[in-house]
């Protein structure tokens, strides 16, 4: 028997346990059947291979090579939830310990009229009446294993509804922590976001681990947006250096949706966020930015999609990455335009920052237009620290470090700026600082 098989043979035995076992009693039929085609599809998949073209460069044998056991409740204390969330946003508040909602560490507080905050686990259990026209056809990504393997464990996550011309003036914090205590545990974190005609909120998400352990993360963020809804929406990802985190977020856009969503990834040993937006209505606009920080090994691979299915959108993509060390990277966007999507004006941008000559990225956008009344515009750059501006900041009395450490922080800030909270922008510059120190050391004089 391969590792490969052993590993699937694990999740299948896990997957018979969740159907057939205590934690299946009183689960509806529908949410059975929906565990049971999702399973069906990631066996007739199977683990990604470098041979597939979106994989080439991400090789996921420390995943599809290990059974990974489910991940138990576990308790935490309430200092730790609260180093890992936003301090002074007063908004609402879901924590979740090994895919698990944790009640005691959770506040919804008093929300508007027509705003659900609650765990998805609570809703299922009365069935998929409510979610299905979002859960499943958001959900259903045919060329996505690991997006049916999460579905096929489908048990809790979050759910954030907003009723028509809702507005949240305080986001939802969402966390997912990994407590991972001496086993190798997986969780199929789940985050729903139904934002109704003219509704205005944003949701703060956030994966970390208790520990510099070895866990898997397989999470996925469905978010539709109706006509006229602006939905503000950031992911940190702060896990552990040993960890592995695979994720899909997929958007869909109504008639004059805004949905803006910042990435900034800080950890994970192998981490890959799978990207995709349909504006689906004309008139929508989409933004996607992304940061990330690679070293030690760290492999962080970003595919984006954005499909432009009506005419009149706009779309704008700004992805940045700073790699030291042994740090890869992978950037593949793709825009598709399609055929009567006249007017869209669509704009990508991806630069990575090399602090080391062992450091590597790999660059590849793509545009696919049928459409021809349009503006799409792509590029990439790939470069080191400016010794002109070094030599500039270092004539006026700062040390080299120092120097360094400023300009890489410039570098990140065009960024950070885009998430739209100060407290958040302030808690990940910090964290992003504590980051640097061991690639300032690797940057030529």
């Amino acid at each position: 028997m391969t590792e490969a098989s052993a590993a699937y043979d694990g999740y299948q035995a896990d997957f018979e346990r969740l159907q057939g076992g205590a934690d299946a009693a009183g689960v509806p039929a529908a949410v059975i059947s929906l565990r049971q085609d999702a399973m069906a599809h990631f066996s007739r998949l199977g683990f990604p291979t470098t041979r597939l073209e979106d994989w080439r460069f991400t090789n996921v044998a420390p995943i599809a090579s290990r059974a990974y056991a489910l991940g138990n409740p576990a308790e935490i204390d309430g200092a730790q939830a609260g180093r890992l969330l936003v301090p002074d946003l007063p908004g609402p508040r879901l924590v979740f310990v090994n895919g698990r909602f944790a009640p005691s560490l959770s506040s919804v507080g008093a929300v508007p009229a027509g705003v659900e905050v609650r765990s998805l686990g609570d809703t299922l259990a009365a069935g998929l009446e409510g979610v299905a026209p979002h859960l499943v056809s958001l959900a259903g990504v045919p060329e996505q294993p690991f997006s049916a393997l999460n579905t096929a464990f489908l048990q809790d996550g979050a759910l954030i509804k907003v009723a028509e011309g809702v507005v949240l003036d305080a986001p939802v914090q969402v966390l997912f922590v990994s407590t991972a205590q001496g086993e190798a545990v997986v969780t199929h974190p789940r985050v729903l976001v139904i934002a109704e005609a003219n509704s205005q909120f944003g949701v703060i998400e956030s994966y970390a681990g208790l520990r510099d352990a070895e866990y898997f993360t397989n999470a996925v963020t469905e978010i539709d947006a109706g006509a006229g809804s602006v939905v503000t929406h950031a992911k940190v990802l702060r896990e552990s250096l040993q960890a592995y985190h695979v994720a899909s977020l997929q958007a869909r856009l109504d008639r004059s949706a805004v949905v803006t969503s910042t990435s900034v990834t800080l950890g994970g040993a192998l981490v890959r966020n799978d990207v995709g937006a349909v504006l689906n209505g004309e008139g929508a606009e989409c933004t996607l930015n992304g940061l990330y920080v690679a070293g030690r090994n760290q492999l962080i691979d970003n595919h984006t999609t954005i499909d432009h299915a009506s005419p009149h959108c706009d779309s704008h993509e700004l992805y940045k990455g700073i790699l030291d060390g042994d740090g890869r990277a992978v950037f593949n966007g793709k825009i598709i335009v399609r055929l009567d999507a006249q007017k869209t004006d669509a704009k990508q941008s991806n630069k990575a920052l090399l602090l080391s000559e062992r450091a590597q990225v790999n660059t590849k956008p793509q545009l696919e237009i049928l459409a021809d009344d349009v503006k799409c515009t792509h590029g990439a750059t790939v470069g080191q620290l400016d010794n002109d501006a070094l030599f500039y900041l270092r004539a006026r009395g700062l040390g080299l470090e120092h120097a360094r450490r400023m300009l890489i922080d410039a570098f990140a800030t065009d960024v950070l700026d885009r998430l739209g909270y100060a407290p958040l922008r302030t808690q990940l510059d910090r964290a992003l600082l504590e980051r640097l120190p061991a690639a300032a050391d690797e940057v030529p004089a």
